[in-house]
């Protein structure tokens, strides 16, 4: 069944620009290819790396004009934020050591922003960015892909309608082998910059992959945490930071949970996976399989839920793009996230009241969570595996 998708507000694409992404980079591109797939705002400007040479390099591939290509973050914001065909808004996808000081200057000129995970180093950087954004009225979003999923969405809604009854435990895992073997130290980009407490911050494998456990957790339940128990380990020697994490978490309602973030878990490539389990049923999802969602109910057969061959909460189903059995994957869900945060921005843009539906991204405040649960979990850890109470 197909059902239309997030309601198109605007006649004319927006423009927007992007920090980091350049040459030799990953995530850039993914977030280039996701803005593009349903044609909602155009890339018209950029500093694509701290060289220039690459800047100019990506730029040219890209079909950029020269003027709009700049040397530092803090220049482009400013000659942007001046420019009477300004960006509407402004991505950043550098390592994280750059997340608060080039979200800051692109607020400071009036200019949106959406930003990679995780938002900062440290929360009061985070809450920083959200008064600033508040303050100037901007829309923030924080790139937590995993939440532009249909099937997360419908799961969401299964919760709060009380599908499965009151949450009792969930178990969440994200187990991940690229880092094994210590490819930092042979020239892998990624690698050296997110092993690199410089760039990183506090913690490598709960700031990249514990922190979308998290998020989709708190997404999914609304759940809030009260407390945590948390052992990270550095299991390559030489690394400075963690590369496996197994945390305790107690949620504000009484209910319990366990995660595991490991990117040392030889067989596993990029395995996210939630179980939730209430009173009246459970639900199970994994990232690799992301069209289908498992629903046990106390008393019924085990179902699958298909994205496209069933019907999914209207919220949900407005999310899904194409028809049963062709899989919707990674660029879409990342997609959606725009769509819907383009979209927004665009009404408000057209001083059109915004509604809940539409600012269905994830927000600063996500972001902040975000920073809050990455540095809890590392204090943790560093006082023996104690639990702290947020």
């Amino acid at each position: 069944m197909i059902e239309g998708t997030v309601a198109n507000e605007q006649s004319k694409p927006l423009a927007y620009g992007m920090v980091g992404g350049g040459q030799g980079a990953f995530i850039g591109d993914v977030h280039r290819k996701a803005i593009a797939l349903d044609g909602l705002a155009e890339l018209r400007a950029g500093c694509f790396s701290r060289s220039y040479e690459n800047t100019l390099i990506t730029g040219k591939v890209l079909g950029l004009d020269r003027e709009r290509l700049y040397t530092t973050y803090e220049d482009m914001a400013i000659k942007e934020g001046i420019r009477s065909d300004k960006i509407d808004f402004v991505v950043i996808v550098t390592p994280n050591a750059q997340h608060y000081s080039a979200a800051k200057a692109f607020l400071n000129q009036g200019i949106h922003v959406v930003c990679d995970k995780p938002l900062t180093f440290e929360v009061a950087e985070a809450q920083e960015l959200a008064a600033l954004a508040k303050s100037k009225s901007l829309l923030f979003a924080v790139t937590y892909t995993y939440t532009g999923y249909p099937i997360i969405k419908h799961a969401r809604e299964m919760i709060k309608s009380g599908d499965i009854g009151e949450i009792r435990f969930i178990n969440a895992e994200y187990p991940q082998e690229w880092l094994a073997t210590p490819i930092e130290k042979d020239g892998q980009k990624q690698a050296a910059w997110r092993t690199n407490p410089q760039l990183a911050g506090k913690s490598n494998c709960v700031g990249d992959i514990g922190s979308h456990i998290e998020n989709i957790i708190s997404y999914i339940t609304g759940l809030k945490i009260k407390a945590l128990c948390a052992r990270l380990d550095s299991f390559v020697s030489g690394r400075q930071l963690d590369d496996n994490a197994s945390i305790l978490v107690e949620y504000e309602n009484g209910s319990k949970g366990l995660y595991w973030s490991s990117q040392i878990a030889i067989g596993y490539d990029n395995g996210l996976r939630i179980r939730i389990f209430g009173t009246k049923g459970s639900i199970q999802w994994s990232q690799e399989n992301p069209n289908y969602l498992l629903v046990s109910r106390l008393g019924k057969p085990t179902e699958i839920i298909s994205r496209g061959r069933d019907n999914l909460y209207p919220h949900a189903q407005g999310y899904s793009r194409i028809p049963s059995g062709h899989p919707e994957g990674y660029f879409e869900a990342m997609a959606n996230i725009y769509k819907t945060y383009i979209t927004a921005l665009t009404k408000k843009k057209a001083g059109k009241p915004l509604s809940e539906p539409d600012l269905d991204f994830p927000s600063v405040e996500m972001g902040i969570d975000g920073v809050k649960f990455i540095g809890k979990c590392v204090e943790s850890s560093q006082k023996g595996a104690v639990w702290l109470t947020y």
